[in-house]
């Protein structure tokens, strides 16, 4: 029996993608980024798939918890790192690597008694993303009292963000570059800066360390491009099938508040998929929908079970005919587009009614 709606998730393309990861960023040490649940792929499911990542990387303490709980025993690197010493304290005891970027952290890494076993550290420097870590005047003090934990091993990491490292055009960047070099010159320790964005488009900062995320799922981080144009392989791809097919007439409004009114006779399809499921409920009509492998466009408002198609173009389409929201012939980049967002939040989206399947 074929689900109402559900992904299919090829995990040797994240393989495929973490191997472009390394002709982008040859002869550099990769941590994979698989914070939110993998970005929705399944957090457990993508690590095992990642064996060859020199590292990992999430966004919360009980996401790295959860992964070695399930036997993933690369090195894991906590990105927000730790608030309190229960979460140091659990850090430390799942053998965890931490970002600091508080004084408040490296107060509670001072407290800490030299018996307990080592925490590596990354000491995160705001270079212009105004978020997390040390801005330029604090950064070498924070560095200096990191040299004096005893539970710090040595020597201590550095990593930064990109803000804007999208938009090629944009001076951000490498004004950003410029800070943390100026930052870190003479201190020993290994290097992080780019993200996906930074390792395809900023080819000449790639430090010791590179941190890919979406690109790993096959998306580009550029807008207006798709994975593919970077020789990357979708993961996901999202399926419903159709359940209705009616004909409304002329004149006629179809779904919630009658935003969309029928100009002629229409035949169309009612899909077993909505925002309920994690179909972006602001998907404008006339976004693409694949109907038997073919292109109709979406009608109506978007509500929690279902979507409207228009079947003009498919007059022989029929209950239980497959349909695709995205995937092969249909990027998720281009459905981001009609809904005024992201890939990043389509892909993270998808709800747990949805049902997986792994190829």
């Amino acid at each position: 029996m074929t689900p109402a709606a559900y992904v299919r998730l090829d995990l040797d393309a994240v393989r495929h993608n973490l191997h472009q990861v390394k002709r982008y960023a040859p002869n550099h040490k990769i941590m994979a980024v698989i914070k939110a649940n993998a970005y929705g792929h399944g957090i457990t499911r993508v690590a095992r798939a990642l064996t060859e990542a020199d590292g990992l990387a999430v966004a919360r303490l009980d996401e790295g918890v959860r992964l070695r709980k399930a036997g993933i025993t690369q090195p894991i690197t906590v990105l927000q790192g730790f608030v309190c010493s229960d979460e140091l304290q659990s850090m430390l005891q799942h053998g965890l690597d931490a970002v600091v970027h508080t004084p408040q952290q490296i107060e509670l890494l001072q407290q800490q008694s030299a018996h307990n076993p080592g925490l590596t550290v990354w000491l995160k420097m705001d270079s212009g993303m105004n978020r997390l870590g040390f801005k330029n005047a604090d950064f070498a003090n924070a560095y200096q009292a990191l040299l004096r934990c005893s539970i710090v091993e040595q020597p201590v990491n550095l990593i930064t963000h990109f803000a804007n490292a999208d938009d090629l055009l944009d001076d951000k960047t490498r004004c950003q570059i410029d800070v943390f070099n100026r930052a870190i010159e003479g201190f020993p320790g290994q290097r992080s800066i780019a993200n996906s964005a930074g390792i395809i488009g900023w080819p000449n900062v790639i430090s010791d360390w590179v941190r890919p995320g979406l690109m790993l799922y096959g998306c580009s981080p550029f807008a207006g491009k798709t994975g593919t144009d970077f020789g990357l392989r979708p993961v996901m791809s999202l399926h419903a099938r159709v359940i209705a097919v009616k004909n409304v007439s002329a004149g006629e409004t179809v779904g919630y508040s009658g935003t969309w009114q029928c100009k002629v006779d229409t035949r169309i399809g009612v899909i077993s998929i909505g925002y309920g499921d994690g179909y972006h409920r602001h998907t404008r009509p006339e976004a693409p929908v694949l109907v038997n492998g073919q292109r109709v466009p979406l009608i109506g408002r978007v509500s929690m079970d279902m979507i409207t198609v228009d079947l003009t173009s498919q007059p022989h389409a029929s209950p239980g005919d497959p349909v695709t929201l995205w995937g092969p012939g249909l990027p998720v980049e281009e459905i981001a587009r009609y809904a005024d967002t992201i890939p990043y939040t389509l892909l993270c989206g998808i709800t747990q009614r949805v049902y997986v399947v792994e190829q």
